[in-house]
């Protein structure tokens, strides 16, 4: 490494903390491949950069599945595709389930709740549990709606937008380039356009993905450009947990060292966006790594379990961020 490049977290420190600038993919690149020994530097750099540029409050998120299963899709990462030897059968929850789990939600400070289904994209009669979903909470719970219901045409995009969904999140999961090799059943592109259309309507993008499936690190720096370019405005980032039955299900671990500094990376690259941590930090980073990651550029958790793993409990996720006094994000005082 020379040149520029060579002192890459001071050329950050100038560009990223004090400008606002998020760095180029090559710069990106030059941080994933920072040694062991500047680790704690850069992550310390990121927090610094997430406090300037988001401020110190953490944003709270649950997630639901509404439709768990079935799914036609082949992402090989995924114990919810129907096209894979995995232990995950089909299965809908029911609307008081669903209002349910959104009190629980609300009650751990959260501000935003998900309904997730795993689908190529919603049919009608998915699209009507959502709104009756979305009306039951409505009538029960003052929180932020999101949904993650794949791939959506223009007039489901608006009526999302009509049922007050506040936020969509539907994932890249990947760079472009390595893409094909996660997913054969649809492409990048189609993925890319439903994120223009929900941000062309006026709700928030949620866009993220899967660390550990297998890229370079060249391909996590081109992903991360990849989000640069799109600019959601919430980056939720997973690390694989590797589902038994999938094509990925021997898949190694990412090393905790190389998680942080792919925290640290994207913290960089997108320095006033929301970075969400999310599915696979407990089996990755553990409680340890935790900590470092909500001080290494992390402004936002998803409590409690995932889609089809478990998750830590809510309430030591919280305790944590009152240990470290990161104020979380209140919807509103009653909370």
């Amino acid at each position: 490494m020379t040149g520029v490049l060579a002192d890459i977290i001071e050329v950050a420190r100038e560009q990223v903390l004090e400008r606002g600038e998020g760095l180029s993919q090559e710069q990106v690149l030059a941080v994933l491949q920072l040694p062991d020994e500047k680790l704690d530097d850069v992550l310390q750099l990121a927090h610094e950069v997430r406090m300037k540029w988001c401020g110190p409050e953490v944003e709270v998120e649950g997630i639901i599945s509404l439709k768990t299963g079935g799914c036609p899709e082949d992402c090989h990462f995924c114990s919810q595709s129907g096209l894979f030897e995995s232990p995950v059968r089909s299965a809908w929850i029911d609307i008081p389930s669903l209002v349910e789990a959104a009190k629980q939600t609300a009650k751990t400070g959260a501000t935003e709740f998900c309904i997730v289904a795993a689908v190529r994209g919603p049919d009608k009669r998915l699209m009507s549990q959502v709104a009756a979903g979305i009306a039951a909470i409505r009538n029960e719970v003052d929180i932020q709606i999101a949904c993650s219901l794949g791939m959506l045409t223009q007039e489901q995009v608006g009526e999302l937008k009509a049922m007050g969904v506040h936020r969509y999140n539907h994932n890249l999961e990947t760079s472009k380039s390595h893409f094909p090799n996660v997913v054969t059943t649809h492409s990048w592109e189609e993925r890319w356009g439903t994120l223009q259309m929900v941000r062309e309507a006026g709700m928030e993008v949620c866009c993220g993905g899967i660390l550990g499936m297998g890229e370079t690190l060249e391909q996590r720096a081109e992903f991360a450009a990849n989000l640069a370019e799109l600019e959601p405005d919430e980056v939720p980032l997973n690390f694989l947990n590797p589902r038994p039955g999938t094509p990925f299900g021997d898949l190694d671990v990412l090393e905790p060292n190389e998680a942080l500094r792919a925290i640290a990376a994207f913290r960089l690259a997108l320095p006033r966006t929301i970075l969400r941590f999310a599915g696979g930090r407990e089996i990755t980073l553990g409680d340890l790594g935790a900590e470092k990651g909500i001080l290494g550029g992390i402004n936002a958790v998803i409590v409690g379990n995932y889609l089809t793993t478990l998750g830590r409990p809510a309430e030591t996720d919280l305790d944590l961020l009152g240990e470290l006094k990161m104020p979380i994000k209140a919807l509103n005082d009653t909370l």
